[in-house]
């Protein structure tokens, strides 16, 4: 599955498959993987690290990983530590004990009446940086499994984003102007426009996220930024 040199086709038309991220699109992090991004850089180097920082960290290809990206930030901040040892800390914050740490403060973004909607008019799937533990326990723990018909982890690729490998798997061969991919990041973006699925950002308003990365995800292809994954049945629905 390689990716396509053509950009991601821009017209509107009514997909047939909608593929969702999931780390800010479907659930807010705020306070579980980006708190937890800024707690492990801090506990390898003593230093005060920012969520602005985060932020430019996030424009970069490459940082869709969070334990790559939390190494990358601590080893630039001249700590000596390897990826395993900054990701053993990283996955012991983000879970805690009885899985009482950092991802009990997730929250879920799209109601399910909402999903039930949109699975009544197109097949819904994500395609996720997330692990396989990750993923199914959000998806269990907000009920809403049922409503994807596929579930694509960084563990069911050999090539993560922004590679579109991803997104090529869950269209199975089929047409990819008939999908669409939302996501919230540049490698989200890159890997739509390699894999010529149309791309709809999802950066909060009057958000550091917005302020920093709307600009370069409608550089890379998108044909919207809306606000928040709530407004994707009204996007639709205008002509």
């Amino acid at each position: 599955m390689r990716a396509s040199k053509t950009p991601a086709r821009k017209n509107k038309a009514q997909p047939e498959v909608i593929i969702f991220d999931v780390d800010g699109v479907l659930v807010d992090v705020r306070g579980s993987f980006h708190a937890t991004v800024l707690e492990t850089v801090r506990f390898f180097t003593k230093k005060r690290v920012t969520r602005a920082e985060l932020h430019r960290w996030k424009n970069r290809s490459g940082f869709n990983d969070d334990w790559k990206l939390s190494t990358a930030w601590v080893q630039s901040l001249g700590g000596k530590f390897e990826f395993d040892e900054v990701k053993r800390k990283f996955v012991e914050l983000y879970w805690g004990k009885n899985g009482k740490g950092n991802v009990a403060r997730e929250k879920w973004l799209l109601p399910r009446a909402a999903l039930r909607r949109l699975a009544s008019r197109a097949e819904l799937a994500l395609f996720t940086g997330r692990v396989h533990a990750e993923a199914d326990y959000t998806l269990d723990r907000c009920r809403v499994r049922e409503f994807f018909h596929s579930i694509v982890t960084v563990e069911d690729v050999t090539r993560p984003k922004p590679d579109p490998e991803g997104l090529l798997k869950i269209l199975r061969g089929r047409d990819p102007a008939k999908a669409l991919y939302l996501g919230d990041n540049v490698d989200d973006a890159i890997a739509s426009q390699a894999a010529r699925i149309s791309f709809l950002g999802i950066l909060p308003r009057n958000s550091a996220a917005r302020r920093a990365r709307c600009a370069l995800l409608t550089k890379h292809g998108a044909m919207a930024i809306l606000g928040d994954v709530g407004e994707l049945e009204a996007w639709l629905a205008r002509p």
